[in-house]
C-alpha cells in the first residue's frame, strides 16, 4: 500500500469553499469507535481472541492490530509523524496480502500486545492532531478527510467483529449489554409509489469515500418500493411454500449455491418441526421474531424471494432515489440533513439486532419509505461499478479493485453499522453468496 504526504494535488470532490472545523468531531469519532471495540472484546479469553472461528472471518485479534496499523499508516506516517512500530507489521496486517482463512497462521501480536499497540498509536495520534492545520486544503486533511476515513474504517471492523462473534459456537458469545429495541404495533407491508425523474447519486460529504464521488444525476422511471424491509414472517412464507426447492425462482448461479451448500432457510434459523422456528443470536436461542427484518440472507436468496413475490430487487439508483425523496431536495439522510440519532434509525451496534419494522417513525423518508438506514443492509440489483468520473483516493484497494460484476451493492447500513458512515450516498458491496453479514432486503417493481 503506497502513501503520500498530504501535499496539494487534485481530488475528485466538489468545490465547497472553506472547510468547517473538524478536529473535535474527528477525535470524538475515533474514540467512539475504540470504545465500541473494547466493549465488544473485553470479556473474551485470550484463546478465543486468537482462534479462527470461521474461515470467512479473521481471528478477532487480527482485526485489533490491523485497525491500529491502518491508523498508524494514515494518521501518523502519511501525515509526517514518525512510525510507532517496525514497518514489517504492514505486511502481516495487510488485508490484501493475506486472505482471512490464512491469518491465524501469521505471527500475530498476542492479545495484550495488540491492545497495547492500539493504545500507543492512539496516543501518538492525539499528540500529532494538535499540530495539524484545521484549515488545510491538502487532500488528506481537507475537512479532516483522512481522520474520517480511519474512524469509519475502525467502525467497519467493529461490524466485522460482530459478524465473527455471531459465528462463534464454542464458547457461544453473550452480548455484554444491549439497548432495548422498540416494540411497535403491527404495520402493513405496503408499497410506496416513487415518481420517475432525476435521481441524484453520490455524496458531497467531506468524509465520503471515493466510490461515492463524483455526484451525478440519472433518470429513473416511476416504480413501487416496499415501505419496509422484508420481514422474517414474510420470508417464512417463501420457505414453507417450498421456495428453496423450486429452481424457477433462482438465478442459475444461486441455484448452484443452494444445492451445493444444502441451504433451505436463512442463516442461523433453526427449524423445530410443526411450523415452529427458532433462531440463534449471539449465543442465545430464541423464537424467530416474525416482525423483524430478515437478515443473514445472501443476494441470491433475496433475488429468489423477490421473483417468487412477483417483484424484483431495486436498483442502486432506485434505492437512492427513494432515500433522497422525489421532490429533488439533496437530502443527506432519508429524513433530511440532521445526522442519525437513536430516535431515527437503529445504528451503532448497541441493540445487537434489528428492530421490528415500523419502529422509527422519525426516520421515514419524504415519500413514506421506512427504515432505509439501519436495521439490515439492503441488497440491490446493481453490480458494484464506478461512477462516471471516478478517481481512486487515497488508495485503489478501497474501491477500485472490487469494481465489476463479481460484487453486488448493498445500501443503508445495519444495526451494527456506525452512524459516522451512514448517509444516503454510502455504498457497501459483497459477493452475492455471502450470508454472515447483517443483510436483508426490500422489494420493488415497475409502476404500471
Amino acid at each position: 500500500m503506497m502513501f503520500q504526504m498530504a501535499e496539494e494535488r487534485s481530488h475528485p470532490r466538489e468545490e465547497g469553499g472553506a472547510h468547517p472545523p473538524w478536529k473535535s468531531r474527528a477525535w470524538t469519532e475515533l474514540e467512539t469507535a475504540r470504545a465500541r471495540v473494547l466493549a465488544m472484546l473485553g470479556g473474551l479469553p485470550e484463546d478465543e481472541l486468537r482462534r479462527q472461528h470461521s474461515p470467512l472471518m479473521s481471528p478477532l485479534i487480527w482485526d485489533v492490530a490491523h485497525v491500529a496499523n491502518y491508523e498508524e499508516q494514515w494518521l501518523l506516517r502519511a501525515l509526517g509523524a514518525p512510525a510507532i512500530t517496525d514497518p514489517a507489521f504492514d505486511a502481516i496486517y495487510d488485508a490484501f496480502r493475506h486472505p482471512r482463512s490464512t491469518r491465524a497462521e501469521l505471527p500475530l501480536l498476542p492479545p495484550e500486545a495488540a491492545f497495547a499497540y492500539a493504545r500507543r498509536v492512539r496516543e501518538a495520534v492525539r499528540e500529532h492532531l494538535h499540530r495539524l492545520p484545521e484549515d488545510s486544503t491538502a487532500p488528506l486533511l481537507a475537512g479532516g478527510y483522512v481522520f474520517g476515513m480511519v474512524a469509519q474504517h475502525e467502525q467497519q471492523h467493529a461490524e466485522t467483529l460482530a459478524a465473527t462473534l455471531q459465528l462463534m459456537t464454542s464458547p457461544e458469545y453473550h452480548v455484554p449489554s444491549a439497548r432495548p429495541r422498540p416494540r411497535p404495533g403491527a404495520v402493513p407491508q405496503a408499497e410506496v409509489f416513487i415518481p420517475g425523474g432525476e435521481a441524484r447519486l453520490g455524496s458531497t460529504s467531506p468524509w465520503a469515500y471515493d466510490n461515492e464521488r463524483p455526484t451525478f444525476s440519472q433518470h429513473v422511471a416511476p416504480f413501487l418500493m416496499d415501505a419496509h424491509p422484508v420481514t422474517n414472517g414474510d420470508y417464512l412464507v417463501f420457505v414453507e411454500a417450498g421456495g428453496y426447492e423450486d429452481p424457477r425462482w433462482w438465478h442459475p448461479k444461486g441455484w448452484e449455491v443452494i444445492q451445493a451448500e444444502g441451504l433451505k432457510y436463512p442463516g442461523f434459523w433453526l427449524p423445530q418441526g410443526n411450523h415452529t422456528w427458532l433462531r440463534r443470536r449471539f449465543g442465545q436461542v430464541e423464537p424467530l421474531p416474525k416482525d423483524e427484518p430478515v437478515q443473514h440472507v445472501c443476494w441470491y436468496e433475496a433475488d429468489a424471494y423477490a421473483r417468487w413475490a412477483g417483484k424484483r430487487l431495486p436498483t442502486e439508483a432506485e434505492w437512492e432515489k427513494a432515500a433522497r425523496g422525489s421532490d429533488g431536495r439533496p437530502r443527506e439522510y432519508p429524513w433530511g440533513d440532521t445526522p442519525p440519532t437513536r430516535a431515527r434509525a437503529n445504528l451503532d451496534g448497541s441493540t445487537w439486532g434489528p428492530a421490528p419494522v415500523g419502529s422509527y417513525p422519525q426516520g421515514v423518508s419524504q415519500d413514506g419509505v421506512w427504515g432505509l438506514l439501519g436495521d439490515v443492509w439492503e441488497w440491490t440489483a446493481s453490480d458494484f461499478r464506478p461512477y462516471a468520473g471516478f478517481s481512486a483516493f487515497p488508495y485503489p484497494e478501497y474501491s477500485e479493485v472490487f469494481f465489476g460484476e463479481s460484487y453486488k451493492v448493498l445500501r443503508g447500513g445495519a444495526w451494527a453499522s456506525a452512524p459516522v458512515a451512514m448517509r444516503n450516498g454510502f455504498r457497501n458491496w459483497d459477493f452475492p453468496n455471502r450470508r454472515q453479514i447483517f443483510a436483508g432486503f426490500r422489494c420493488a417493481r415497475n409502476a404500471r
